[in-house]
């Protein structure tokens, strides 16, 4: 405690219940606003999966189809869960294995990015599959993170690369 005052600095009690208790010398207002920034960062780089939802038609058209599979894909690549539907209507409502083959040909365009979760079900009149991610939506938000921060660092880099070049080719221009 002497050392702690001296040093103007509080005493922490970092073990209560080992034999002897273990204390650390430190600034304590320094140690809560630091174990606030990581629990603020935890929090940042914590993320919820959400479930995102692709309509189809049975009968739907080519150019259609591909739309509707690049926005899943889309989905899939963020991390998120998606849920195909197919609307059944009418008499389409009688031919439940067309929608089966369909959904299977989905499940199989968007393989490399998602794997199925729950098989076609029909669902009143409409048949559902869902497909999950490879990766979790945080393994997605850590590496947009690490992204993010080797851009800005090129960028930097660059800035201050071409501080020098500019500097040099306006004396060689003047010539």
């Amino acid at each position: 405690m002497r050392l702690a005052q001296e040093a103007e600095l509080d005493l922490v009690e970092v073990a209560p219940n080992s034999k002897p208790p273990v204390v650390k010398i430190m600034d304590y207002g320094k140690f809560k606003y630091e174990a606030a920034q990581k629990a603020k960062e935890a929090r940042r780089n914590q993320a919820n999966t959400v479930l995102k939802e692709v309509r189809f038609r049975l009968k739907i058209e080519a150019h259609d189809y591909i739309t509707k599979l690049k926005r899943a894909e889309g989905f899939l690549q963020a991390g998120d869960k998606v849920k195909a539907m197919i609307l059944f209507r009418g008499r389409e409502q009688s031919r439940p294995e067309q929608g089966v083959r369909l959904l299977r040909k989905f499940a199989e365009d968007v393989a490399e990015l998602g794997t199925v979760e729950s098989n076609p079900t029909i669902d009143g009149r409409n048949m559902v599959m869902v497909i999950a991610p490879h990766k979790n939506k945080s393994e997605v938000k850590t590496e947009q993170n690490a992204q993010r921060a080797a851009n800005k660092e090129a960028a930097r880099q660059a800035r201050s690369g071409d501080a020098p070049e500019t500097e040099d080719a306006a004396p060689a221009s003047a010539e």
